[in-house]
């Protein structure tokens, strides 16, 4: 059983694996690969000052979250239900995982929310129907079931949605750990360097 299962392998989704995966959470990203990033010319993403594709940053941020640890599949997670422990996902192809948590990072497409019993509601953003209603840490209505990304109010923009997957990882990881989690690399001294 997995520590996190992520349904979404966008910026919202790779940011959130990342997190989870360096402080040790065992994690799963499942991806469909149909997000908008991927029809996507970013060109106001921080880092980036030549702009850079949409494919080329989904695909860089599931290269970083499987270099922290995530395991990525390829798949669309068609069936979310609650078990004793934790949770059973279901993927189109019939594949099947568990999880004791679950971040949806879904994008635009709230559909599995909605089949799940997870409470949505209006959309705030430009042509975001519908979104899933979550508590300030990222929380939804069914206890486990985190939410991140424009699936849960953010702006579409990658910069934004790539923030709040770390932000909603970083709050799922502290509420796991019972502690406020940092995420926090130094460069070493100068004379660490030449040493």
């Amino acid at each position: 059983m997995y520590d996190v299962a992520i349904v979404g392998g966008g910026p919202a989704g790779a940011s959130a694996a990342t997190f989870t995966s360096r402080a040790g959470l065992q994690t799963v990203v499942i991806d469909a690969d149909a997000g908008m990033t991927r029809r996507a010319m970013v060109n106001n993403h921080l880092g980036f000052p030549e702009g850079v594709k949409g494919p080329d940053l989904v695909d860089n941020g599931k290269l970083q979250a499987a270099r922290a640890g995530a395991e990525i599949v390829d798949g669309k997670v068609v069936n979310l239900e609650k078990r004793d422990d934790g949770f059973e996902l279901r993927t189109e192809d019939g594949k099947s995982f568990e999880a004791k948590q679950v971040i949806l990072t879904l994008g635009a497409n709230a559909e599995l929310a909605r089949t799940a019993g997870i409470a949505t509601k209006e959309g705030t953003e430009p042509r975001i129907r519908e979104i899933v209603e979550v508590d300030r840490e990222g929380r939804s209505n069914v206890p486990g079931v985190w939410a991140a990304g424009t699936i849960a109010g953010a702006s579409v923009h990658t910069i934004i949605t790539s923030g709040d997957g770390a932000r909603v990882a970083v709050n799922l990881i502290s509420a796991s750990k019972g502690e406020r989690h940092v995420d926090h690399d130094a460069l070493p001294r100068p004379s660490e360097v030449h040493a």
